[in-house]
């Protein structure tokens, strides 16, 4: 149904039957690419280190940061503030293991539980998306603005009351709203016409937009819901997920990140902090504004 509108999002890949965009080479050290001139971002709530976390280079340090990270996300008593550079950690660490398939054994094995599944889960759906994109890097990232996500509560809300709506699990929402635009960071359609936040083309978006706004995080949430209620969930939910995205591997991906949430709701918190990638640009929000 939906075509991600990144072609290169990270940790994601990029299909011509609609899967969501290719990734970042996560051995490359990401760069950031400079927001507009015109609009800057707005300055950060609290003083982080400037650019992208470094990411170690060797399996045993990747194992120490991985652990530390995953902990860290799912401890309550971690800083709010310290959540968003955790989530980016998350993300490009995740990426670094999965382009190095020979430390992964090593560092698996040092990871203590949850640490071990969370990481095999995300690793697993890193290679599931790379795997369905066949695309190269342009010289210019696409025609995209960056713009922050509403906050976490909030979009946490409009998961929990579509599932309260339909009987979707919400964390299934979580995870296409996670693949599709990095929960909405991404505005701008993909090549395919593919619009808003969760994706819709025109013509599904008339079968489940309810006369909402495609680019409205509440009515393209609860139109995902609807369909795939209506396509089998939560009955059957690899059958809902394929007729959103027709590709075993997405179904597989989004299952992955939905049971990372099921079986602790902070991990959410990681997903949510996910930011967009070209490839190995960065691009932060406030870019192409």
């Amino acid at each position: 149904m939906t075509v991600a509108v990144a072609c290169a999002v990270s940790l994601s890949a990029c299909g011509d039957a609609g899967g969501p965009a290719a990734e970042i080479s996560p051995s490359s050290s990401p760069t950031a690419a400079r927001p507009a001139a015109a609009a800057p971002p707005a300055a950060p709530a609290t003083t982080v280190p400037a650019g992208p976390p470094v990411i170690a280079d060797n399996a045993d340090d990747l194992a120490a940061q991985l652990g530390a990270t995953e902990a860290a996300i799912r401890n309550p008593a971690t800083p709010a503030s310290a959540i968003p550079r955790l989530g980016h950690t998350e993300q490009l660490a995740t990426g670094r293991l999965a382009s190095h398939p020979e430390w992964y054994d090593g560092v698996i094995a040092r990871l203590p539980e949850p640490a071990r599944s969370s990481v095999a889960a995300n690793v697993a759906a890193a290679l599931d998306l790379r795997a369905l994109s066949s695309s190269e890097p342009k010289a210019v990232p696409p025609n995209w603005r960056i713009v922050a996500p509403p906050p976490a509560p909030e979009l946490l809300n409009e998961y929990k009351s579509a599932e309260a709506d339909t009987g979707v699990g919400w964390q299934y929402l979580a995870g296409i709203h996670l693949v599709e635009s990095r929960m909405g960071r991404i505005r701008g359609d993909s090549s395919a016409g593919a619009q808003g936040p969760m994706q819709f083309i025109p013509s599904t978006w008339a079968a489940y937009g309810a006369g909402g706004d495609i680019n409205s995080y509440h009515d393209s949430i609860h139109a995902a819901a609807r369909m795939l209620k209506a396509n089998g969930a939560p009955g059957n939910m690899d059958n809902a997920l394929f007729r959103y995205n027709p590709s075993n591997r997405y179904v597989r991906a989004i299952t992955a990140y939905a049971d990372q949430m099921k079986s602790d709701e902070r991990a959410y918190l990681g997903y949510y902090n996910w930011q967009v990638y070209y490839f190995s640009t960065w691009l932060p929000e406030g870019y192409g504004s």
